[in-house]
């Protein structure tokens, strides 16, 4: 490395240690930014794929893939990003990891439609000399690093906040619908399992389905609940995503209930605007960029043979019982009180971006426009 590009390296590496370092404590900052790294400019001339599960999920095609994309320039100019979106189909990833194998990439960074339906695929890719990086969810398998947020903790702030909003209401004779996320995904196991923890022994969960990450079942199974209970005798609905809480939200106004806390995840547009307008009471926010960076930096890390120890520095077990060098994240609840410190201090959307002219008076109320 010639001394140009020396200076370089350290002056990024010496900016994001700053910034990282000024974030810590911050609500709406991130604690883990990903971008101290020793990765150079330059490098291997590595292929490196990105697999993400689904289009649906508005956070993937339009912050992840971008980001994670940036950054390995960033870190190896010479490397280039092969990508494929499964569309919610576990066996079309099955066969995007192997096309990466006939592409001949050095890492897969995957984030699993079905994280054990993919184990074998994933055992393929590491018999054929592949590194594979699970992304926000802990795939099965003989897995290399794994980057996410803590997700006990996520589903820890979404009971919670549940339970903040329900306020004087918050008793153990007050039902509460919940409506998890999708099994095949690890991580909804432990937003459920965080989520149970704020939760149980405070409040009454009269009703719990999965909602298979799908705003039309989440939907459906919330008419259910509304029939099985009673409209009147709903106190809070825990939402999984905000996906999820979108198909929510639209049930409860269609059986005339409005007033109740409902949660979600993710931080999407469409649920912030809902928080602004008061139709969901709070969601979680994943700082995107800082998860994809670390990810960029693991697998430009993992290509050029360079050791993760310094970015992994915790231990995740996967559903396969492979113990896996991870790095976790600090997630952050988001309610109307603290949209301009997270979101919007974060640049994830601009005032102009939520306050669209039917959430204008809203705004207004919230002291956003």
């Amino acid at each position: 490395m010639n001394t140009r590009m020396r200076r370089a390296a350290v002056a990024v590496i010496a900016t994001s240690m700053a910034v990282s370092i000024a974030a810590c404590g911050k609500a709406g900052d991130k604690s883990s930014d990903s971008s101290s790294s020793s990765s150079s400019s330059g490098g291997t001339n590595a292929k490196i794929g990105l697999l993400l599960p689904d289009s649906v999920t508005t956070r993937y095609e339009k912050f992840d893939k971008p980001y994670f994309e940036a950054k390995v320039k960033e870190l190896c100019s010479g490397c280039t990003v092969e990508y494929n979106n499964a569309n919610a189909s576990a066996a079309t990833q099955a066969q995007q990891v192997s096309s990466m194998i006939t592409k001949g990439v050095k890492v897969i960074v995957i984030s699993a439609q079905d994280s054990a339906a993919i184990k074998s695929s994933i055992q393929q890719a590491v018999d054929k000399g592949i590194k594979v990086v699970a992304y926000d969810r802990l795939a099965q398998g003989p897995v290399s690093a794994y980057v996410s947020f803590d997700n006990v903790q996520v589903g820890k702030l979404q009971g919670e906040a549940l339970l903040t909003a329900l306020g004087s209401k918050a008793t153990t004779k007050s039902k509460v619908v919940m409506i998890n996320g999708d099994d095949a995904d690890p991580n909804a196991a432990q937003f459920k399992k965080g989520a149970h923890e704020a939760l149980d022994g405070k409040v009454d969960i009269a009703y719990e389905q999965s909602g298979l990450w799908k705003d039309t079942v989440a939907n459906q199974k919330v008419s259910a609940a509304i029939t099985q209970l009673g409209a009147k005798n709903i106190a809070g609905v825990y939402a999984a995503n905000d996906g999820m809480a979108g198909g929510i939200a639209t049930a409860l106004k269609g059986a005339g209930i409005s007033g109740i806390p409902l949660t979600g995840q993710d931080a999407e547009l469409a649920g912030i605007q809902r928080i602004v307008a008061g139709t969901q009471s709070s969601t979680v926010y994943k700082a995107f960029k800082p998860e994809a960076e670390a990810a960029a930096t693991l697998a430009v890390d993992l290509a050029q043979g360079k050791s993760i120890s310094s970015l992994a520095t915790t231990t995740q077990t996967s559903g396969s019982g492979d113990k896996v060098p991870s790095q976790l994240l600090t997630p952050v609840s988001v309610t109307k009180a603290n949209i301009k410190d997270t979101v919007i201090k974060d640049g994830l959307y601009t005032v102009a971006q939520i306050c669209t002219a039917d959430y204008a008076a809203a705004c207004k109320t919230a002291g956003l426009s």
